[in-house]
């Protein structure tokens, strides 16, 4: 197994501490079901969007609210992002293993490269490090065929290691990332795995934090704590430090939200229809339809007759002149 460093200091306590705290407020807050079920779904995109942009993928937000994958399924970079959003719905959802070893470890790898990669879920066969800009090795990753007994012994240290749940998740990330077992999305799955252990031991807060937003926004920080050392201390106060502000950012949304709206039990396409429709008096299809480019015209109106059968909107006209406002 890698050799690593840590030593619980006084600030690493300190952080813990107020991660239990914010973990006791989660768990006093009186869920309003639609309104968690929103804020999970924005969550999970956005993991997977900044998860991606951290590895240099461009796409935001706007890009990919009203995107199917069956539509672009030659644009990789829409591909990795709804990737992402298969695994992250893996690890929050009810059929996750509770076993940390090798088989999640590659599922969780397959899942995120498929379409991507013909090694999906395959330990890479070439070596692997980071050099400056003079060409000059700064660090080596093992040998390749040392990889298979490393990451055994890594799935194995995983169920065995001793240190309060957030911490473990941040050090088994730091470990998997000095290991870089696959040619390729080592990143993306190492988050994933921080994220897995955090769920399962009872830190997950339901999917509503996403801790990808920001490491991405401290980005040059994330990459610095991984620095090729093997002092794991640095990576681990930023890892936390950024789980507490994402969590910060989740509880003030649900302490805000007082009631339940009656849209807030719309899928969040219709629910961004009807929004635009409530701001736009006698709204034309034609503007919808430049909203929505990425949705197909067939789609689109079955989402408005869908809302109409629901009696949120009400359409005005005939054929072509034909106009929605809300009801």
């Amino acid at each position: 197994m890698l050799s690593y460093e840590f030593k619980e200091t006084e600030k690493i306590r300190h952080l813990v501490n107020e991660i239990e705290a914010l973990k006791i407020v989660f768990a006093t807050i009186k869920p309003l079901a639609h309104v968690e079920e929103n804020i999970r779904r924005e969550s999970l995109l956005k993991s997977s969007i900044y998860s991606a942009r951290i590895e240099g993928n461009p796409l935001g937000m706007d890009d990919m609210k009203n995107v199917t994958l069956s539509q672009n399924s030659h644009d990789l970079k829409k591909i990795e992002v709804f990737n992402l959003q298969r695994a992250h719905n893996f690890i929050y959802g009810k059929n996750v293993p509770n076993n940390f070893d090798l088989p999640l470890i590659k599922k969780l790898h397959n899942i995120v490269m498929k379409g991507i990669s013909a090694n999906a879920g395959e330990f890479r066969t070439e070596p692997w490090g980071i050099f400056n800009p003079a060409g000059i090795a700064v660090y080596l990753a093992p040998a390749y065929f040392k990889i298979p007994v490393l990451m055994g012994e890594y799935a194995d240290f995983g169920k065995n290691i001793k240190h309060e749940v957030p911490v473990k998740s941040a050090i088994m990330q730091f470990l998997f990332e000095k290991i870089h077992p696959f040619a390729d999305g080592n990143g993306r799955v190492g988050r994933l795995l921080s994220l897995y252990i955090l769920n399962q031991g009872g830190y997950g807060f339901r999917g509503t934090v996403s801790i990808e937003e920001a490491i991405d926004s401290g980005r040059e920080s994330y990459y610095s704590s991984l620095e090729p050392s093997i002092d794991a201390n640095p990576f681990v106060v930023f890892f936390l430090e950024s789980f507490i502000s994402q969590s910060k950012v989740t509880i003030e949304k649900l302490t805000q939200i007082r009631e339940e709206l009656a849209e807030d039990v719309l899928l969040p396409r219709r629910r961004e229809i009807f929004k635009i429709i409530k701001d736009h008096p006698y709204c034309s299809f034609d503007l919808l339809s430049r909203r929505f480019r990425e949705v197909n015209v067939k789609t689109l109106h079955y989402d408005l007759k869908k809302l109409q059968d629901d009696g949120f909107i009400i359409k005005v006209g005939k054929t072509r002149g034909v106009l929605y406002k809300v009801k």
